[in-house]
């Protein structure tokens, strides 16, 4: 894409990355990326904030040819990670005498990842400014969204926030300012269940902030601009608050039919008490289906069959990236379906113990289920539903 004008004086010369199909070798993108980066001109200086990834060398090169750079006085980096950060040695080598600005722990990971010397970088602190004569710049420290480096870049004069990660999507369109529409909303809840998910404390903490400046633009490093700053900080307001919504996923896996037919028992009788439900097979889903179901389910329940006494590999891949993720969830439960001995039950317990909620049943079944273990699983479609009443979902 060629260089997009944000506002008179700051333009994004970033590039766009439509058919990228993996994010960290383990992150899907069926809507591609963007890597965002933006020229603030001044009266008397210009400053470039981020890069982009170091495979869109070319598409970046011809844009700053497009835009006509001349001339460039500093590299705001605010986030080390390599898809923004992986050019900056490029851009110093046409503009030597740049320095590139950051605070002291972004210095020493860029330093760490790059060929950069403690000389080209010009360290500033939370609250800090730095003028381009009509435009100022300011900094705000914002740790853990999503590297303990993070920080934001403001332009007063404008009431632009460059925010870095935080706030973006993964979303590779060709217009320039977000629609707020349905596909943007649900790219960045997906982008902020994969990656800002974990950190939801630190959010609430930037979001509060933030609420202190007057924020007329919003400028991430990936996805479209927003000029309607409050469709997405609202957002995010919703997802990281304590509450959750009235229902419950079911990953599962089912390898002879037996965890699947207590899966499909279990969905009927959770939708006849009127909750949402979703059971999802890992084996066959995508993903993202999962991470974005987890932002507000109130319950999650994992199925999964045994192998080898364990569950079974996709499920314990499954309940690790939950653990990761770290979801609001308030309860979660566990059913297993053995042949002769498992230590599945126990093993999937471990496995999401950073997850701060509520095991409130466990269901072990072997064999086909019968009798019995659907009055189990009825059971536990009853104390789903007294849990959520207690919340006051139903």
């Amino acid at each position: 894409m060629s260089v997009r004008k944000i506002v008179e004086g700051v333009y994004n010369v970033g590039a766009i990355d439509w058919d990228r199909p993996l994010f960290d070798e383990l992150i899907p993108l069926p809507d591609g990326t963007s890597y965002n980066s933006f020229i603030v001109e001044g009266s008397e200086k210009t400053a470039m904030i981020d890069a982009v990834e170091p495979d869109k060398e070319d598409e970046f090169r011809r844009n700053l040819e497009e835009y006509g750079l001349k001339k460039l006085d500093y590299i705001i980096s605010n986030h080390a990670e390599q898809d923004h950060s992986g050019l900056i040695p490029y851009v110093l080598e046409m503009f030597p005498a740049a320095k590139v600005v950051t605070n002291k722990k972004c210095k020493g990971f860029l330093m760490d990842l790059l060929p950069l010397k403690s000389e080209q970088i010009l360290e500033v602190k939370d609250g800090e400014t730095l003028s381009l004569g009509d435009r100022t710049l300011e900094f705000i420290s914002a740790p853990l969204v999503h590297w303990p480096e993070t920080m934001f870049t403001y332009l007063q004069e404008d009431r632009i926030l460059f925010s870095g990660d935080f706030l973006g999507s993964h979303l590779a369109v060709s217009h320039t300012f977000s629609k707020d529409d349905a596909r943007t909303y649900q790219a960045a809840k997906r982008y902020y269940a994969e990656i800002m998910m974990p950190f939801r404390a630190m959010i609430k903490k930037h979001l509060k902030k933030l609420d202190e400046y007057e924020i007329d633009i919003v400028c991430s490093v990936h996805g479209p601009v927003y000029r309607n700053p409050e469709f997405i900080t609202s957002a995010y307001k919703e997802w990281v608050s304590d509450d959750v919504e009235n229902k419950v996923i079911i990953p599962f896996v089912s390898m002879h039919g037996s965890t699947r037919k207590m899966v499909e028992y279990l969905t009927d009788e959770i939708y006849k008490r009127g909750i949402e439900v979703e059971p999802i097979n890992m084996v066959e889903a995508e993903l993202g289906r999962l991470t974005v179901a987890m932002v507000d389910a109130a319950t999650i329940v994992l199925a999964s069959p045994t192998v080898l006494v364990g569950p079974h590999p996709t499920m314990l891949y499954t309940a690790s990236l939950i653990n990761a993720l770290r979801p609001k969830t308030r309860y979660m439960a566990i059913m297993n379906s053995y042949g002769w001995a498992s230590k599945c039950v126990a093993t999937l317990k471990n496995s999401v113990g950073n997850v701060q909620s509520e095991l409130i049943k466990t269901i072990e079944v072997k064999g086909h289920p019968e009798d019995q273990d659907y009055n189990q699983v009825k059971d536990l479609a009853d104390l789903i539903e007294e849990k959520h009443r207690e919340l006051k979902l139903i």
